[in-house]
């Protein structure tokens, strides 16, 4: 908005030619979402402990101590981590460009099921939000929308194909199968950064690391001088991606300030659910959807700990795990929740930077 309005005053006030640099915008967007989120904050969380009374049901199977300490925290607070990004994105980015409307569309609307499931859990006053089913399909057809417009607006032979990180020549044509793939990278991102949201801050740092990943991805491929000299698939218009993974960064640190043990508020699915949304939209985009798996390793192991557990259970009888998701199983064993948290944080860190090397080695 801010990008739209100035843009005619360029001519005759160079000051406003530095809204020209998506580095400045993205910036800018970072500091507004996060001054967004300490402003709009304590408002919110006084309005959600107001109106969900005994906060989110904690459910009774999971570790003893999260009935004692984490009892009558208010969730939801993916409200605030929504209106920060979308706020902040919309005064800062190139309304203009269709890949924006893209991932925000994807984390709106996942977003809304998220705020469905959540609102459903307190209504009922337990764990059980939104019928999974109906939760997935809802999922996919956003995805699927999302996907099939992204195909159409990126040019050349790069719409509907899977790029493979190190071979900087191979792409695997996915023809028509790329909305179906597109949609399964959205909703395995989303909830996979659900199934890890179970420890204050756990999830909500790695996707912060992801994002600032992301920006930088978002900000080479959108620039064909950096693209051509790293050997990236270039993509016309995919920098202002960079502006929203920012202001998302900025909301994740404002949320992060809430939500730091002990928690004020829990995001909820309204916040992991489009967190991993927008994650996985702007991975499509860039077409760095494997390295979105590399990146966000640690959403890979929690999910694949959720599955192995399930699977394992259903075929003996007994659990491979003291309990799944991961960060449950550590707990279990006695570990304290600040030592399961940072060190998880150490390890998204880490796989971060394996994920950025592949932006190299070709």
């Amino acid at each position: 908005m801010l990008f739209a309005l100035a843009r005619p005053l360029t001519r005759d006030i160079s000051a406003f030619n530095v809204l020209h640099y998506i580095t400045f915008r993205s910036g800018a967007a970072c500091l507004t979402a996060l001054v967004m989120s300490f402003l709009i904050g304590p408002g919110l969380i006084r309005w959600l402990r107001r109106t969900q009374g005994q906060g989110q049901p904690i459910r009774a199977d999971g570790p003893e101590r999260h009935l004692i300490e984490k009892a009558g925290t208010p969730t939801m607070g993916g409200v605030l981590i929504l209106l920060a990004t979308l706020g902040s994105t919309l005064l800062w980015v190139d309304l203009r460009n269709r890949y924006i409307w893209a991932v925000m569309g994807v984390t709106f609307g996942y977003g809304l099921l998220g705020f469905a499931d959540d609102y459903l859990k307190l209504a009922r006053r337990s764990h059980r939000g939104l019928p999974g089913r109906a939760k997935l399909i809802g999922q996919a057809a956003i995805g699927l929308a999302a996907a099939t417009w992204i195909m159409h607006t990126t040019d050349g032979n790069l719409g509907d194909a899977l790029a493979v990180p190190v071979f900087k020549n191979l792409l695997i044509p996915l023809g028509w199968g790329f909305p179906l793939f597109g949609a399964l990278v959205m909703m395995g991102s989303s909830n996979a950064v659900n199934l890890t949201d179970g420890l204050d801050g756990l999830a909500i740092v790695p996707s912060i690391i992801a994002a600032g990943v992301f920006a930088l991805i978002a900000y080479l491929v959108g620039n064909r001088i950096f693209a051509d000299y790293l050997q990236l698939h270039p993509i016309p218009g995919a920098g202002e991606l960079a502006v929203f993974c920012s202001a998302l960064i900025g909301a994740g640190l404002g949320f992060l300030w809430f939500n730091a043990p002990p928690a004020a508020v829990f995001m909820g699915d309204t916040g992991s659910l489009a967190l991993g949304g927008a994650l996985g939209a702007v991975a499509v985009v860039t077409k760095n959807e494997i390295v979105l798996a590399i990146v966000g390793g640690l959403f890979v192991v929690e999910t694949v700990s959720v599955m192995i557990q399930v699977f394992w259970y259903k075929r003996t009888g007994t659990r491979v795990f003291l309990m799944a998701p991961l960060h449950h199983h550590f707990e279990k064993k006695g570990w304290a929740e600040p030592t399961i948290v940072i060190r998880f944080w150490i390890i998204s860190m880490i796989l971060a930077l394996i994920g950025l090397a592949t932006l190299k080695i070709r």
